[in-house]
Order: structure tokens, then C-alpha cells, then sequence
């Protein structure tokens, strides 16, 4: 309960840049109690009073009929003003928290996201801030459930002391129904939020995974891992609801019935004795009716706060998270000029124990060429995340310019270091916006001329609407050594001081290949470039070559040297050119 508090807390929190729509709509919740009290005492006035031949004119009924319905109509208003602010509060209380959220996970490291599953962060971001939205309705239903609650006792005790003890009298047992409801339904909505979570993550993959299942003809096995899960969730559902329809509207249904029979039991035993009016019955019994129908509205609503609990767990873990993306020291103001880079003794570890890089050592030179190889899992990749900053290290120093990569603002590393991978991403929209990124400071004829440096114009203009043709998501209308001429042309436009290239050129075809390789050449004039090259052909003219073993460096040296060693790049370039096919590969 303790834990349950606190996220609630933290969850009303959101709602605090809109109170005064919340404070209204409280207000206006109020004076709506108020006048449900109001409406049964002037039909009361009337029947005890005024309903005999005597006293019951045409006046007299007309004045009564225009009470009450301006009554009704203001009840109505007031209805409408309280449910219209609290729901736009809710909605923009919503807001604030996806927005939370979203910008909470561009700040987290790429570990996170390696170690979470897609598909469990869509489940955040929509279905567990939808229920924040529920929850927020939750203590709309509390609030003016209390209000009803109370001004319809004390209207109760206004007119019959002992029978308002009478109702009273099953409150008790209403309170146990409420604490066991709250502490069962928690584990079941636990649960159902896990089960959901695995659904999408499930959905995602089937959905992203759909040529490989085809493929290899995995249909059947994925339906049937989808059908399991489905099947996990459709069980505490099914929870959910037993426990709902038990605890919930039943339960205070029963609970109205017994205390309205015993009150009409008080009221007839009472009338052996005294006179008892028919308009304090009508009262009495609208006020019973006034005094469950809201515990109803509050006790379904408990599901919600259920729900809600458990959903702002889960949103909660993501806005504590501290797997922050790595970060620049605080007083960070260099600016990049020349782009000579220094690796000095460099060690790295994605989970802190087990090295993938070891002792790393090495200087690009501004304007040079530093090629990187070395087979799967040497620690190539690994080089290029920890000084692009997507990874943080803690061993070793990595300088630019002679000064430490943490001495430079983000901003500055992101506008000065272009990076192309070997899997260029293509965003919905067209390809002059997918060049551009965004940048409106980019032209149109910026675009132009990056798209014909690495001559990706040559098959842009052939499309039906040039710059502006359309991209699909994935733009998987294009080739993928299309897509990864406009990631060059995306990388170019923007001038960066480094070059960083990861296998850049891996799949592309020979012939878009050599297409491009003058490109390349020009691209990396007056540029300091690390390419993680694939292909040997790429670096030949590097003016470093290092070949990677397991995260150490066992040979470094222009393509002539190493190849006059006859060591691992010795053997690496004989097997690409068919040459020496038994010896032992490296890549």
C-alpha cells in the first residue's frame, strides 16, 4: 500500500499544471451534490404539503413542476462542466506524461534499448499512459463519490436519525468488500499488464520478423507462440472479470437492497406507532438510493485505480531509469577545427565485466584515412559506438583535437562527426526530407549537390517526382545500395569534420560500388575518416590499416606493409581474392 501511494503521488504530480480545470470541475461536483440533496426535499415539500384537494391548484403544481425542472436543467449543466474539465485536465495531464516519457527515452543509453524489447516500449508509451487516463477518471469518481456520500447521510440524519444508522450499519462490510477488492485485484492487474506486454512484444516481432517467418516457413510455429500468449493474457482477463463482476456492481447491488428493505422495515414498524409522512419515505428512500449509487461508481472505478497503479509502476521504471546516454562534462564548450583523433589505452565492456575492447591505441592524423578490420565480434563496431558517444567507457581517454571527447558539447560531436552504417534507416516521407533530416537550414540545392557528390542523382532523377518522390516506411521501394547512396548524401550534406563509416559499403553491389567509390575518395578529402571496412578494396589507400582480434591490436600498418607480414591481413585478402582458399579465415 506504501508503494501504491507513492506512485499515485507521483502520478498526481502530472496534473498540477491544470488544477484550476481540476479545481472547477471539483467545485462544480460540489454544488451538484448539494442539489441532488435539494431536489427530493422540494418533491418532499410538495407530496407532505401541498398534494390535497385543498392546497394542490393549478398554480401551486405548475410553481413545484418549474422548481424542479430548473433543478434538472442545472443538475444537467453542472454534470456537463464537471465531467467536460476534469476530462480535458485528464487528457492534457495525459499529454504531459507521453511527452514525458518520450523525451525520458532519447535521453537513455543504447543498452537500454538492446536490452528491452521493442515492442514492450510501444506497450509503455500507449496502452500504460492510456491508463493513467482511466486512473485520472478514478478520483473524478472518488471525489464526487465522497460528496454524494456525505451530503446523502447528512440529509439521511436531517429527516430520521435512527434510520440513517440503519444504512449505516452496512458500511462495514462495504469497507472489508473495498480492501479485499484492493488487494487481490492488484496481483490480477499486475499480471494482465505483464501478459499484455509480452502480446506486443510478440505482435512487434511477427510484424517486423514477417519475411524471415515466411521464409523459412515459420507461420505455424509463431502462430502458435503468439496463440500461448494470447491465450496468458486472455486468462487474466478472465480474472479481472470474475473478480470485477463478484466484488463490484453485484455486491453493492445486494448491499442497496438489504438496507433499502430494512429501512422500509424501520419505517413500518415506526408507523405502528406515529404518523409518518409519505414524502419523507420518498426523501428517505431517493437519499438510500443517492448514497449507494455513488459507492457503485467508485467501487467499478477501482478497477481502474488498479490498473492505473500498475501502469504508472511501469512508466515509473522508465522515467528512473538511470541508463542515461553517456554523458559531457558539464562546463563542455569545445569546438572541433581540425578532427585529429587519439585513442589512448582504451578498454570497453557493454555489461562492465566481460571486455569487448582491450587496451586500444591509436592516432588518425587530421585528413587521414584509418581503416579498421578484423572477423565478427573483434570489437570493430564497438570503436566507432564508444567514440560516436552511444556507449560510455571508463578506461582509457579518447581525444579530439588533443582535448578529451567529454570537453566537447554533443551538439558540437553530433554536427562535426558524420556517421554512415552499413543499414541506412529511410523515414516516411520523401527523399529530399530523408536527406535533410529535418534541417530546415539545409536547401534544396544543398541536397542536390550531396546527392550528386556521391552520385545518387543518377537514379533520383529517373524516379516519377524526383527529390519529392515518395519514401515508404523502410523505403523499402529502394535497393539497398539506393538507400545507402542517400544515407552517404544525407551524411554529406551536412560537411561533417570526421567521417565514420561502418561497413558503409557492405551491401551494396559491386557496381554501385565502384560507382561510388570516387565519391567516397573526394568525400574523405580534408576529412579525418574511420572506416570499418569489409571489403579491403575500400581501405587499400588508408593511410592506416588495424586489424582487430579479440578487442586488442595485433596488426596496424599500410596495406603494403601488412600484406608484405603475411600475418591475419595477409590472409584476410588472399581468401577475398580467391587466392590461398585453405587458409585459415579471419573474417
Amino acid at each position: 500500500m506504501k508503494e501504491q501511494g507513492q506512485i499515485i503521488k507521483r502520478m498526481l504530480k502530472f496534473t498540477l499544471p491544470f488544477k484550476w480545470l481540476f479545481i472547477i470541475a471539483i467545485l462544480s461536483a460540489t454544488a451538484l451534490s448539494l442539489l441532488n440533496v435539494f431536489l427530493p426535499r422540494i418533491l418532499q415539500e410538495f407530496m407532505d404539503k401541498y398534494l390535497t384537494p385543498s392546497r394542490g391548484t393549478t398554480r401551486v403544481i405548475l410553481g413545484f413542476a418549474a422548481l424542479y425542472f430548473l433543478g434538472v436543467l442545472l443538475k444537467a449543466v453542472l454534470q456537463f462542466v464537471s465531467n467536460y474539465l476534469y476530462s480535458v485536465g485528464s487528457e492534457k495531464a495525459l499529454e504531459s506524461v507521453r511527452r514525458a516519457l518520450f523525451s525520458k527515452l532519447h535521453t537513455l543509453g543504447m543498452r537500454y534499448f538492446d536490452l528491452t524489447p521493442a515492442g514492450s516500449i510501444v506497450s509503455r508509451v500507449t496502452n500504460d499512459t492510456m491508463s493513467l487516463m482511466d486512473f485520472l477518471q478514478f478520483f473524478a469518481s472518488i471525489l464526487t463519490g465522497l460528496l454524494g456520500i456525505i451530503t446523502a447521510y447528512f440529509a439521511m440524519a436531517a429527516l430520521n436519525g435512527t434510520g440513517a444508522l440503519v444504512v449505516l450499519a452496512f458500511l462495514p462490510i462495504l469497507l472489508v468488500a473495498i480492501w479485499y477488492y484492493a488487494r487481490y485485484s492488484s496481483r490480477v492487474y499486475r499480471r494482465m499488464r505483464e501478459r499484455l506486454s509480452e502480446l506486443n512484444v510478440k505482435l512487434n516481432e511477427s510484424i517486423e520478423g514477417i519475411g524471415v517467418i515466411q521464409e523459412f516457413r515459420q507461420e505455424h510455429r509463431i502462430g502458435q507462440e503468439f496463440e500461448q500468449t494470447n491465450g496468458e493474457y486472455l486468462a487474466t482477463r478472465k480474472a479481472m472479470i470474475h473478480t470485477n463482476s463478484l466484488l463490484l456492481s453485484s455486491l453493492i447491488n445486494l448491499l442497496y437492497a438489504l438496507a433499502l428493505t430494512a429501512v422500509l422495515a424501520y419505517f413500518g414498524l415506526l408507523s405502528e406507532h406515529v404518523f409518518v409522512e409519505a414524502g419523507v419515505i420518498y426523501a428517505f428512500t431517493t437519499y438510500v438510493q443517492n448514497f449507494f449509487n455513488p459507492i457503485s461508481d467508485m467501487m467499478d472505478s477501482l478497477s481502474f485505480m488498479q490498473d492505473g497503479v500498475v501502469a504508472g509502476k511501469r512508466i515509473f521504471r522508465i522515467l528512473d531509469d538511470s541508463t542515461i546516454a553517456p554523458q559531457q562534462h558539464p562546463d563542455a564548450s569545445g569546438e572541433i577545427t581540425a578532427g585529429k583523433i587519439e585513442f589512448r589505452h582504451v578498454s570497453f565492456a557493454y555489461d562492465g565485466e566481460h571486455k569487448v575492447l582491450n587496451d586500444i591505441s591509436f592516432i588518425a592524423e587530421p585528413g587521414q584515412t584509418i581503416g579498421i578490420v578484423g572477423h565478427t565480434g573483434s570489437g570493430k563496431s564497438s570503436i566507432i559506438n564508444i567514440m560516436m558517444r552511444f556507449y560510455e567507457f571508463y578506461e582509457g581517454q579518447i581525444l579530439i583535437d588533443g582535448k578529451d571527447i567529454k570537453d566537447y558539447p554533443m551538439t558540437e560531436l553530433r554536427r562535426k562527426m558524420g556517421l554512415v552504417l552499413q543499414d541506412s534507416f529511410m523515414f516516411y516521407g520523401d527523399v529530399a526530407s530523408n536527406i535533410r533530416l529535418f534541417n530546415q537550414d539545409i536547401t534544396d540545392r544543398q541536397i542536390e549537390e550531396a546527392a550528386e557528390f556521391v552520385q545518387a542523382d543518377r537514379f533520383i532523377n529517373k524516379l516519377s517526382r524526383g527529390y519529392h518522390a515518395r519514401v515508404i516506411e523502410g523505403g523499402t521501394q529502394f535497393s539497398s545500395g539506393e538507400r545507402q547512396l542517400i544515407s552517404f548524401a544525407r551524411t554529406v550534406v551536412t560537411d561533417p569534420k570526421i567521417l565514420v563509416l561502418d561497413e558503409a559499403t557492405a551491401n551494396i553491389d559491386t557496381e554501385t560500388e565502384s560507382m561510388i567509390q570516387e565519391g567516397l575518395r573526394r568525400l574523405r578529402r580534408g576529412r579525418t575518416t574511420i572506416a570499418i571496412a569489409h571489403r579491403l578494396s575500400t581501405i587499400k589507400d588508408a593511410e592506416q590499416i588495424i586489424v582487430l582480434d579479440a578487442g586488442r591490436i595485433v596488426e596496424h600498418g599500410t596495406h603494403d606493409q601488412l600484406l608484405a607480414q603475411k600475418g591475419r591481413y595477409y590472409q584476410l585478402y588472399q581468401l577475398q581474392h580467391g587466392v590461398d582458399a585453405t587458409a585459415e579465415p579471419t573474417a
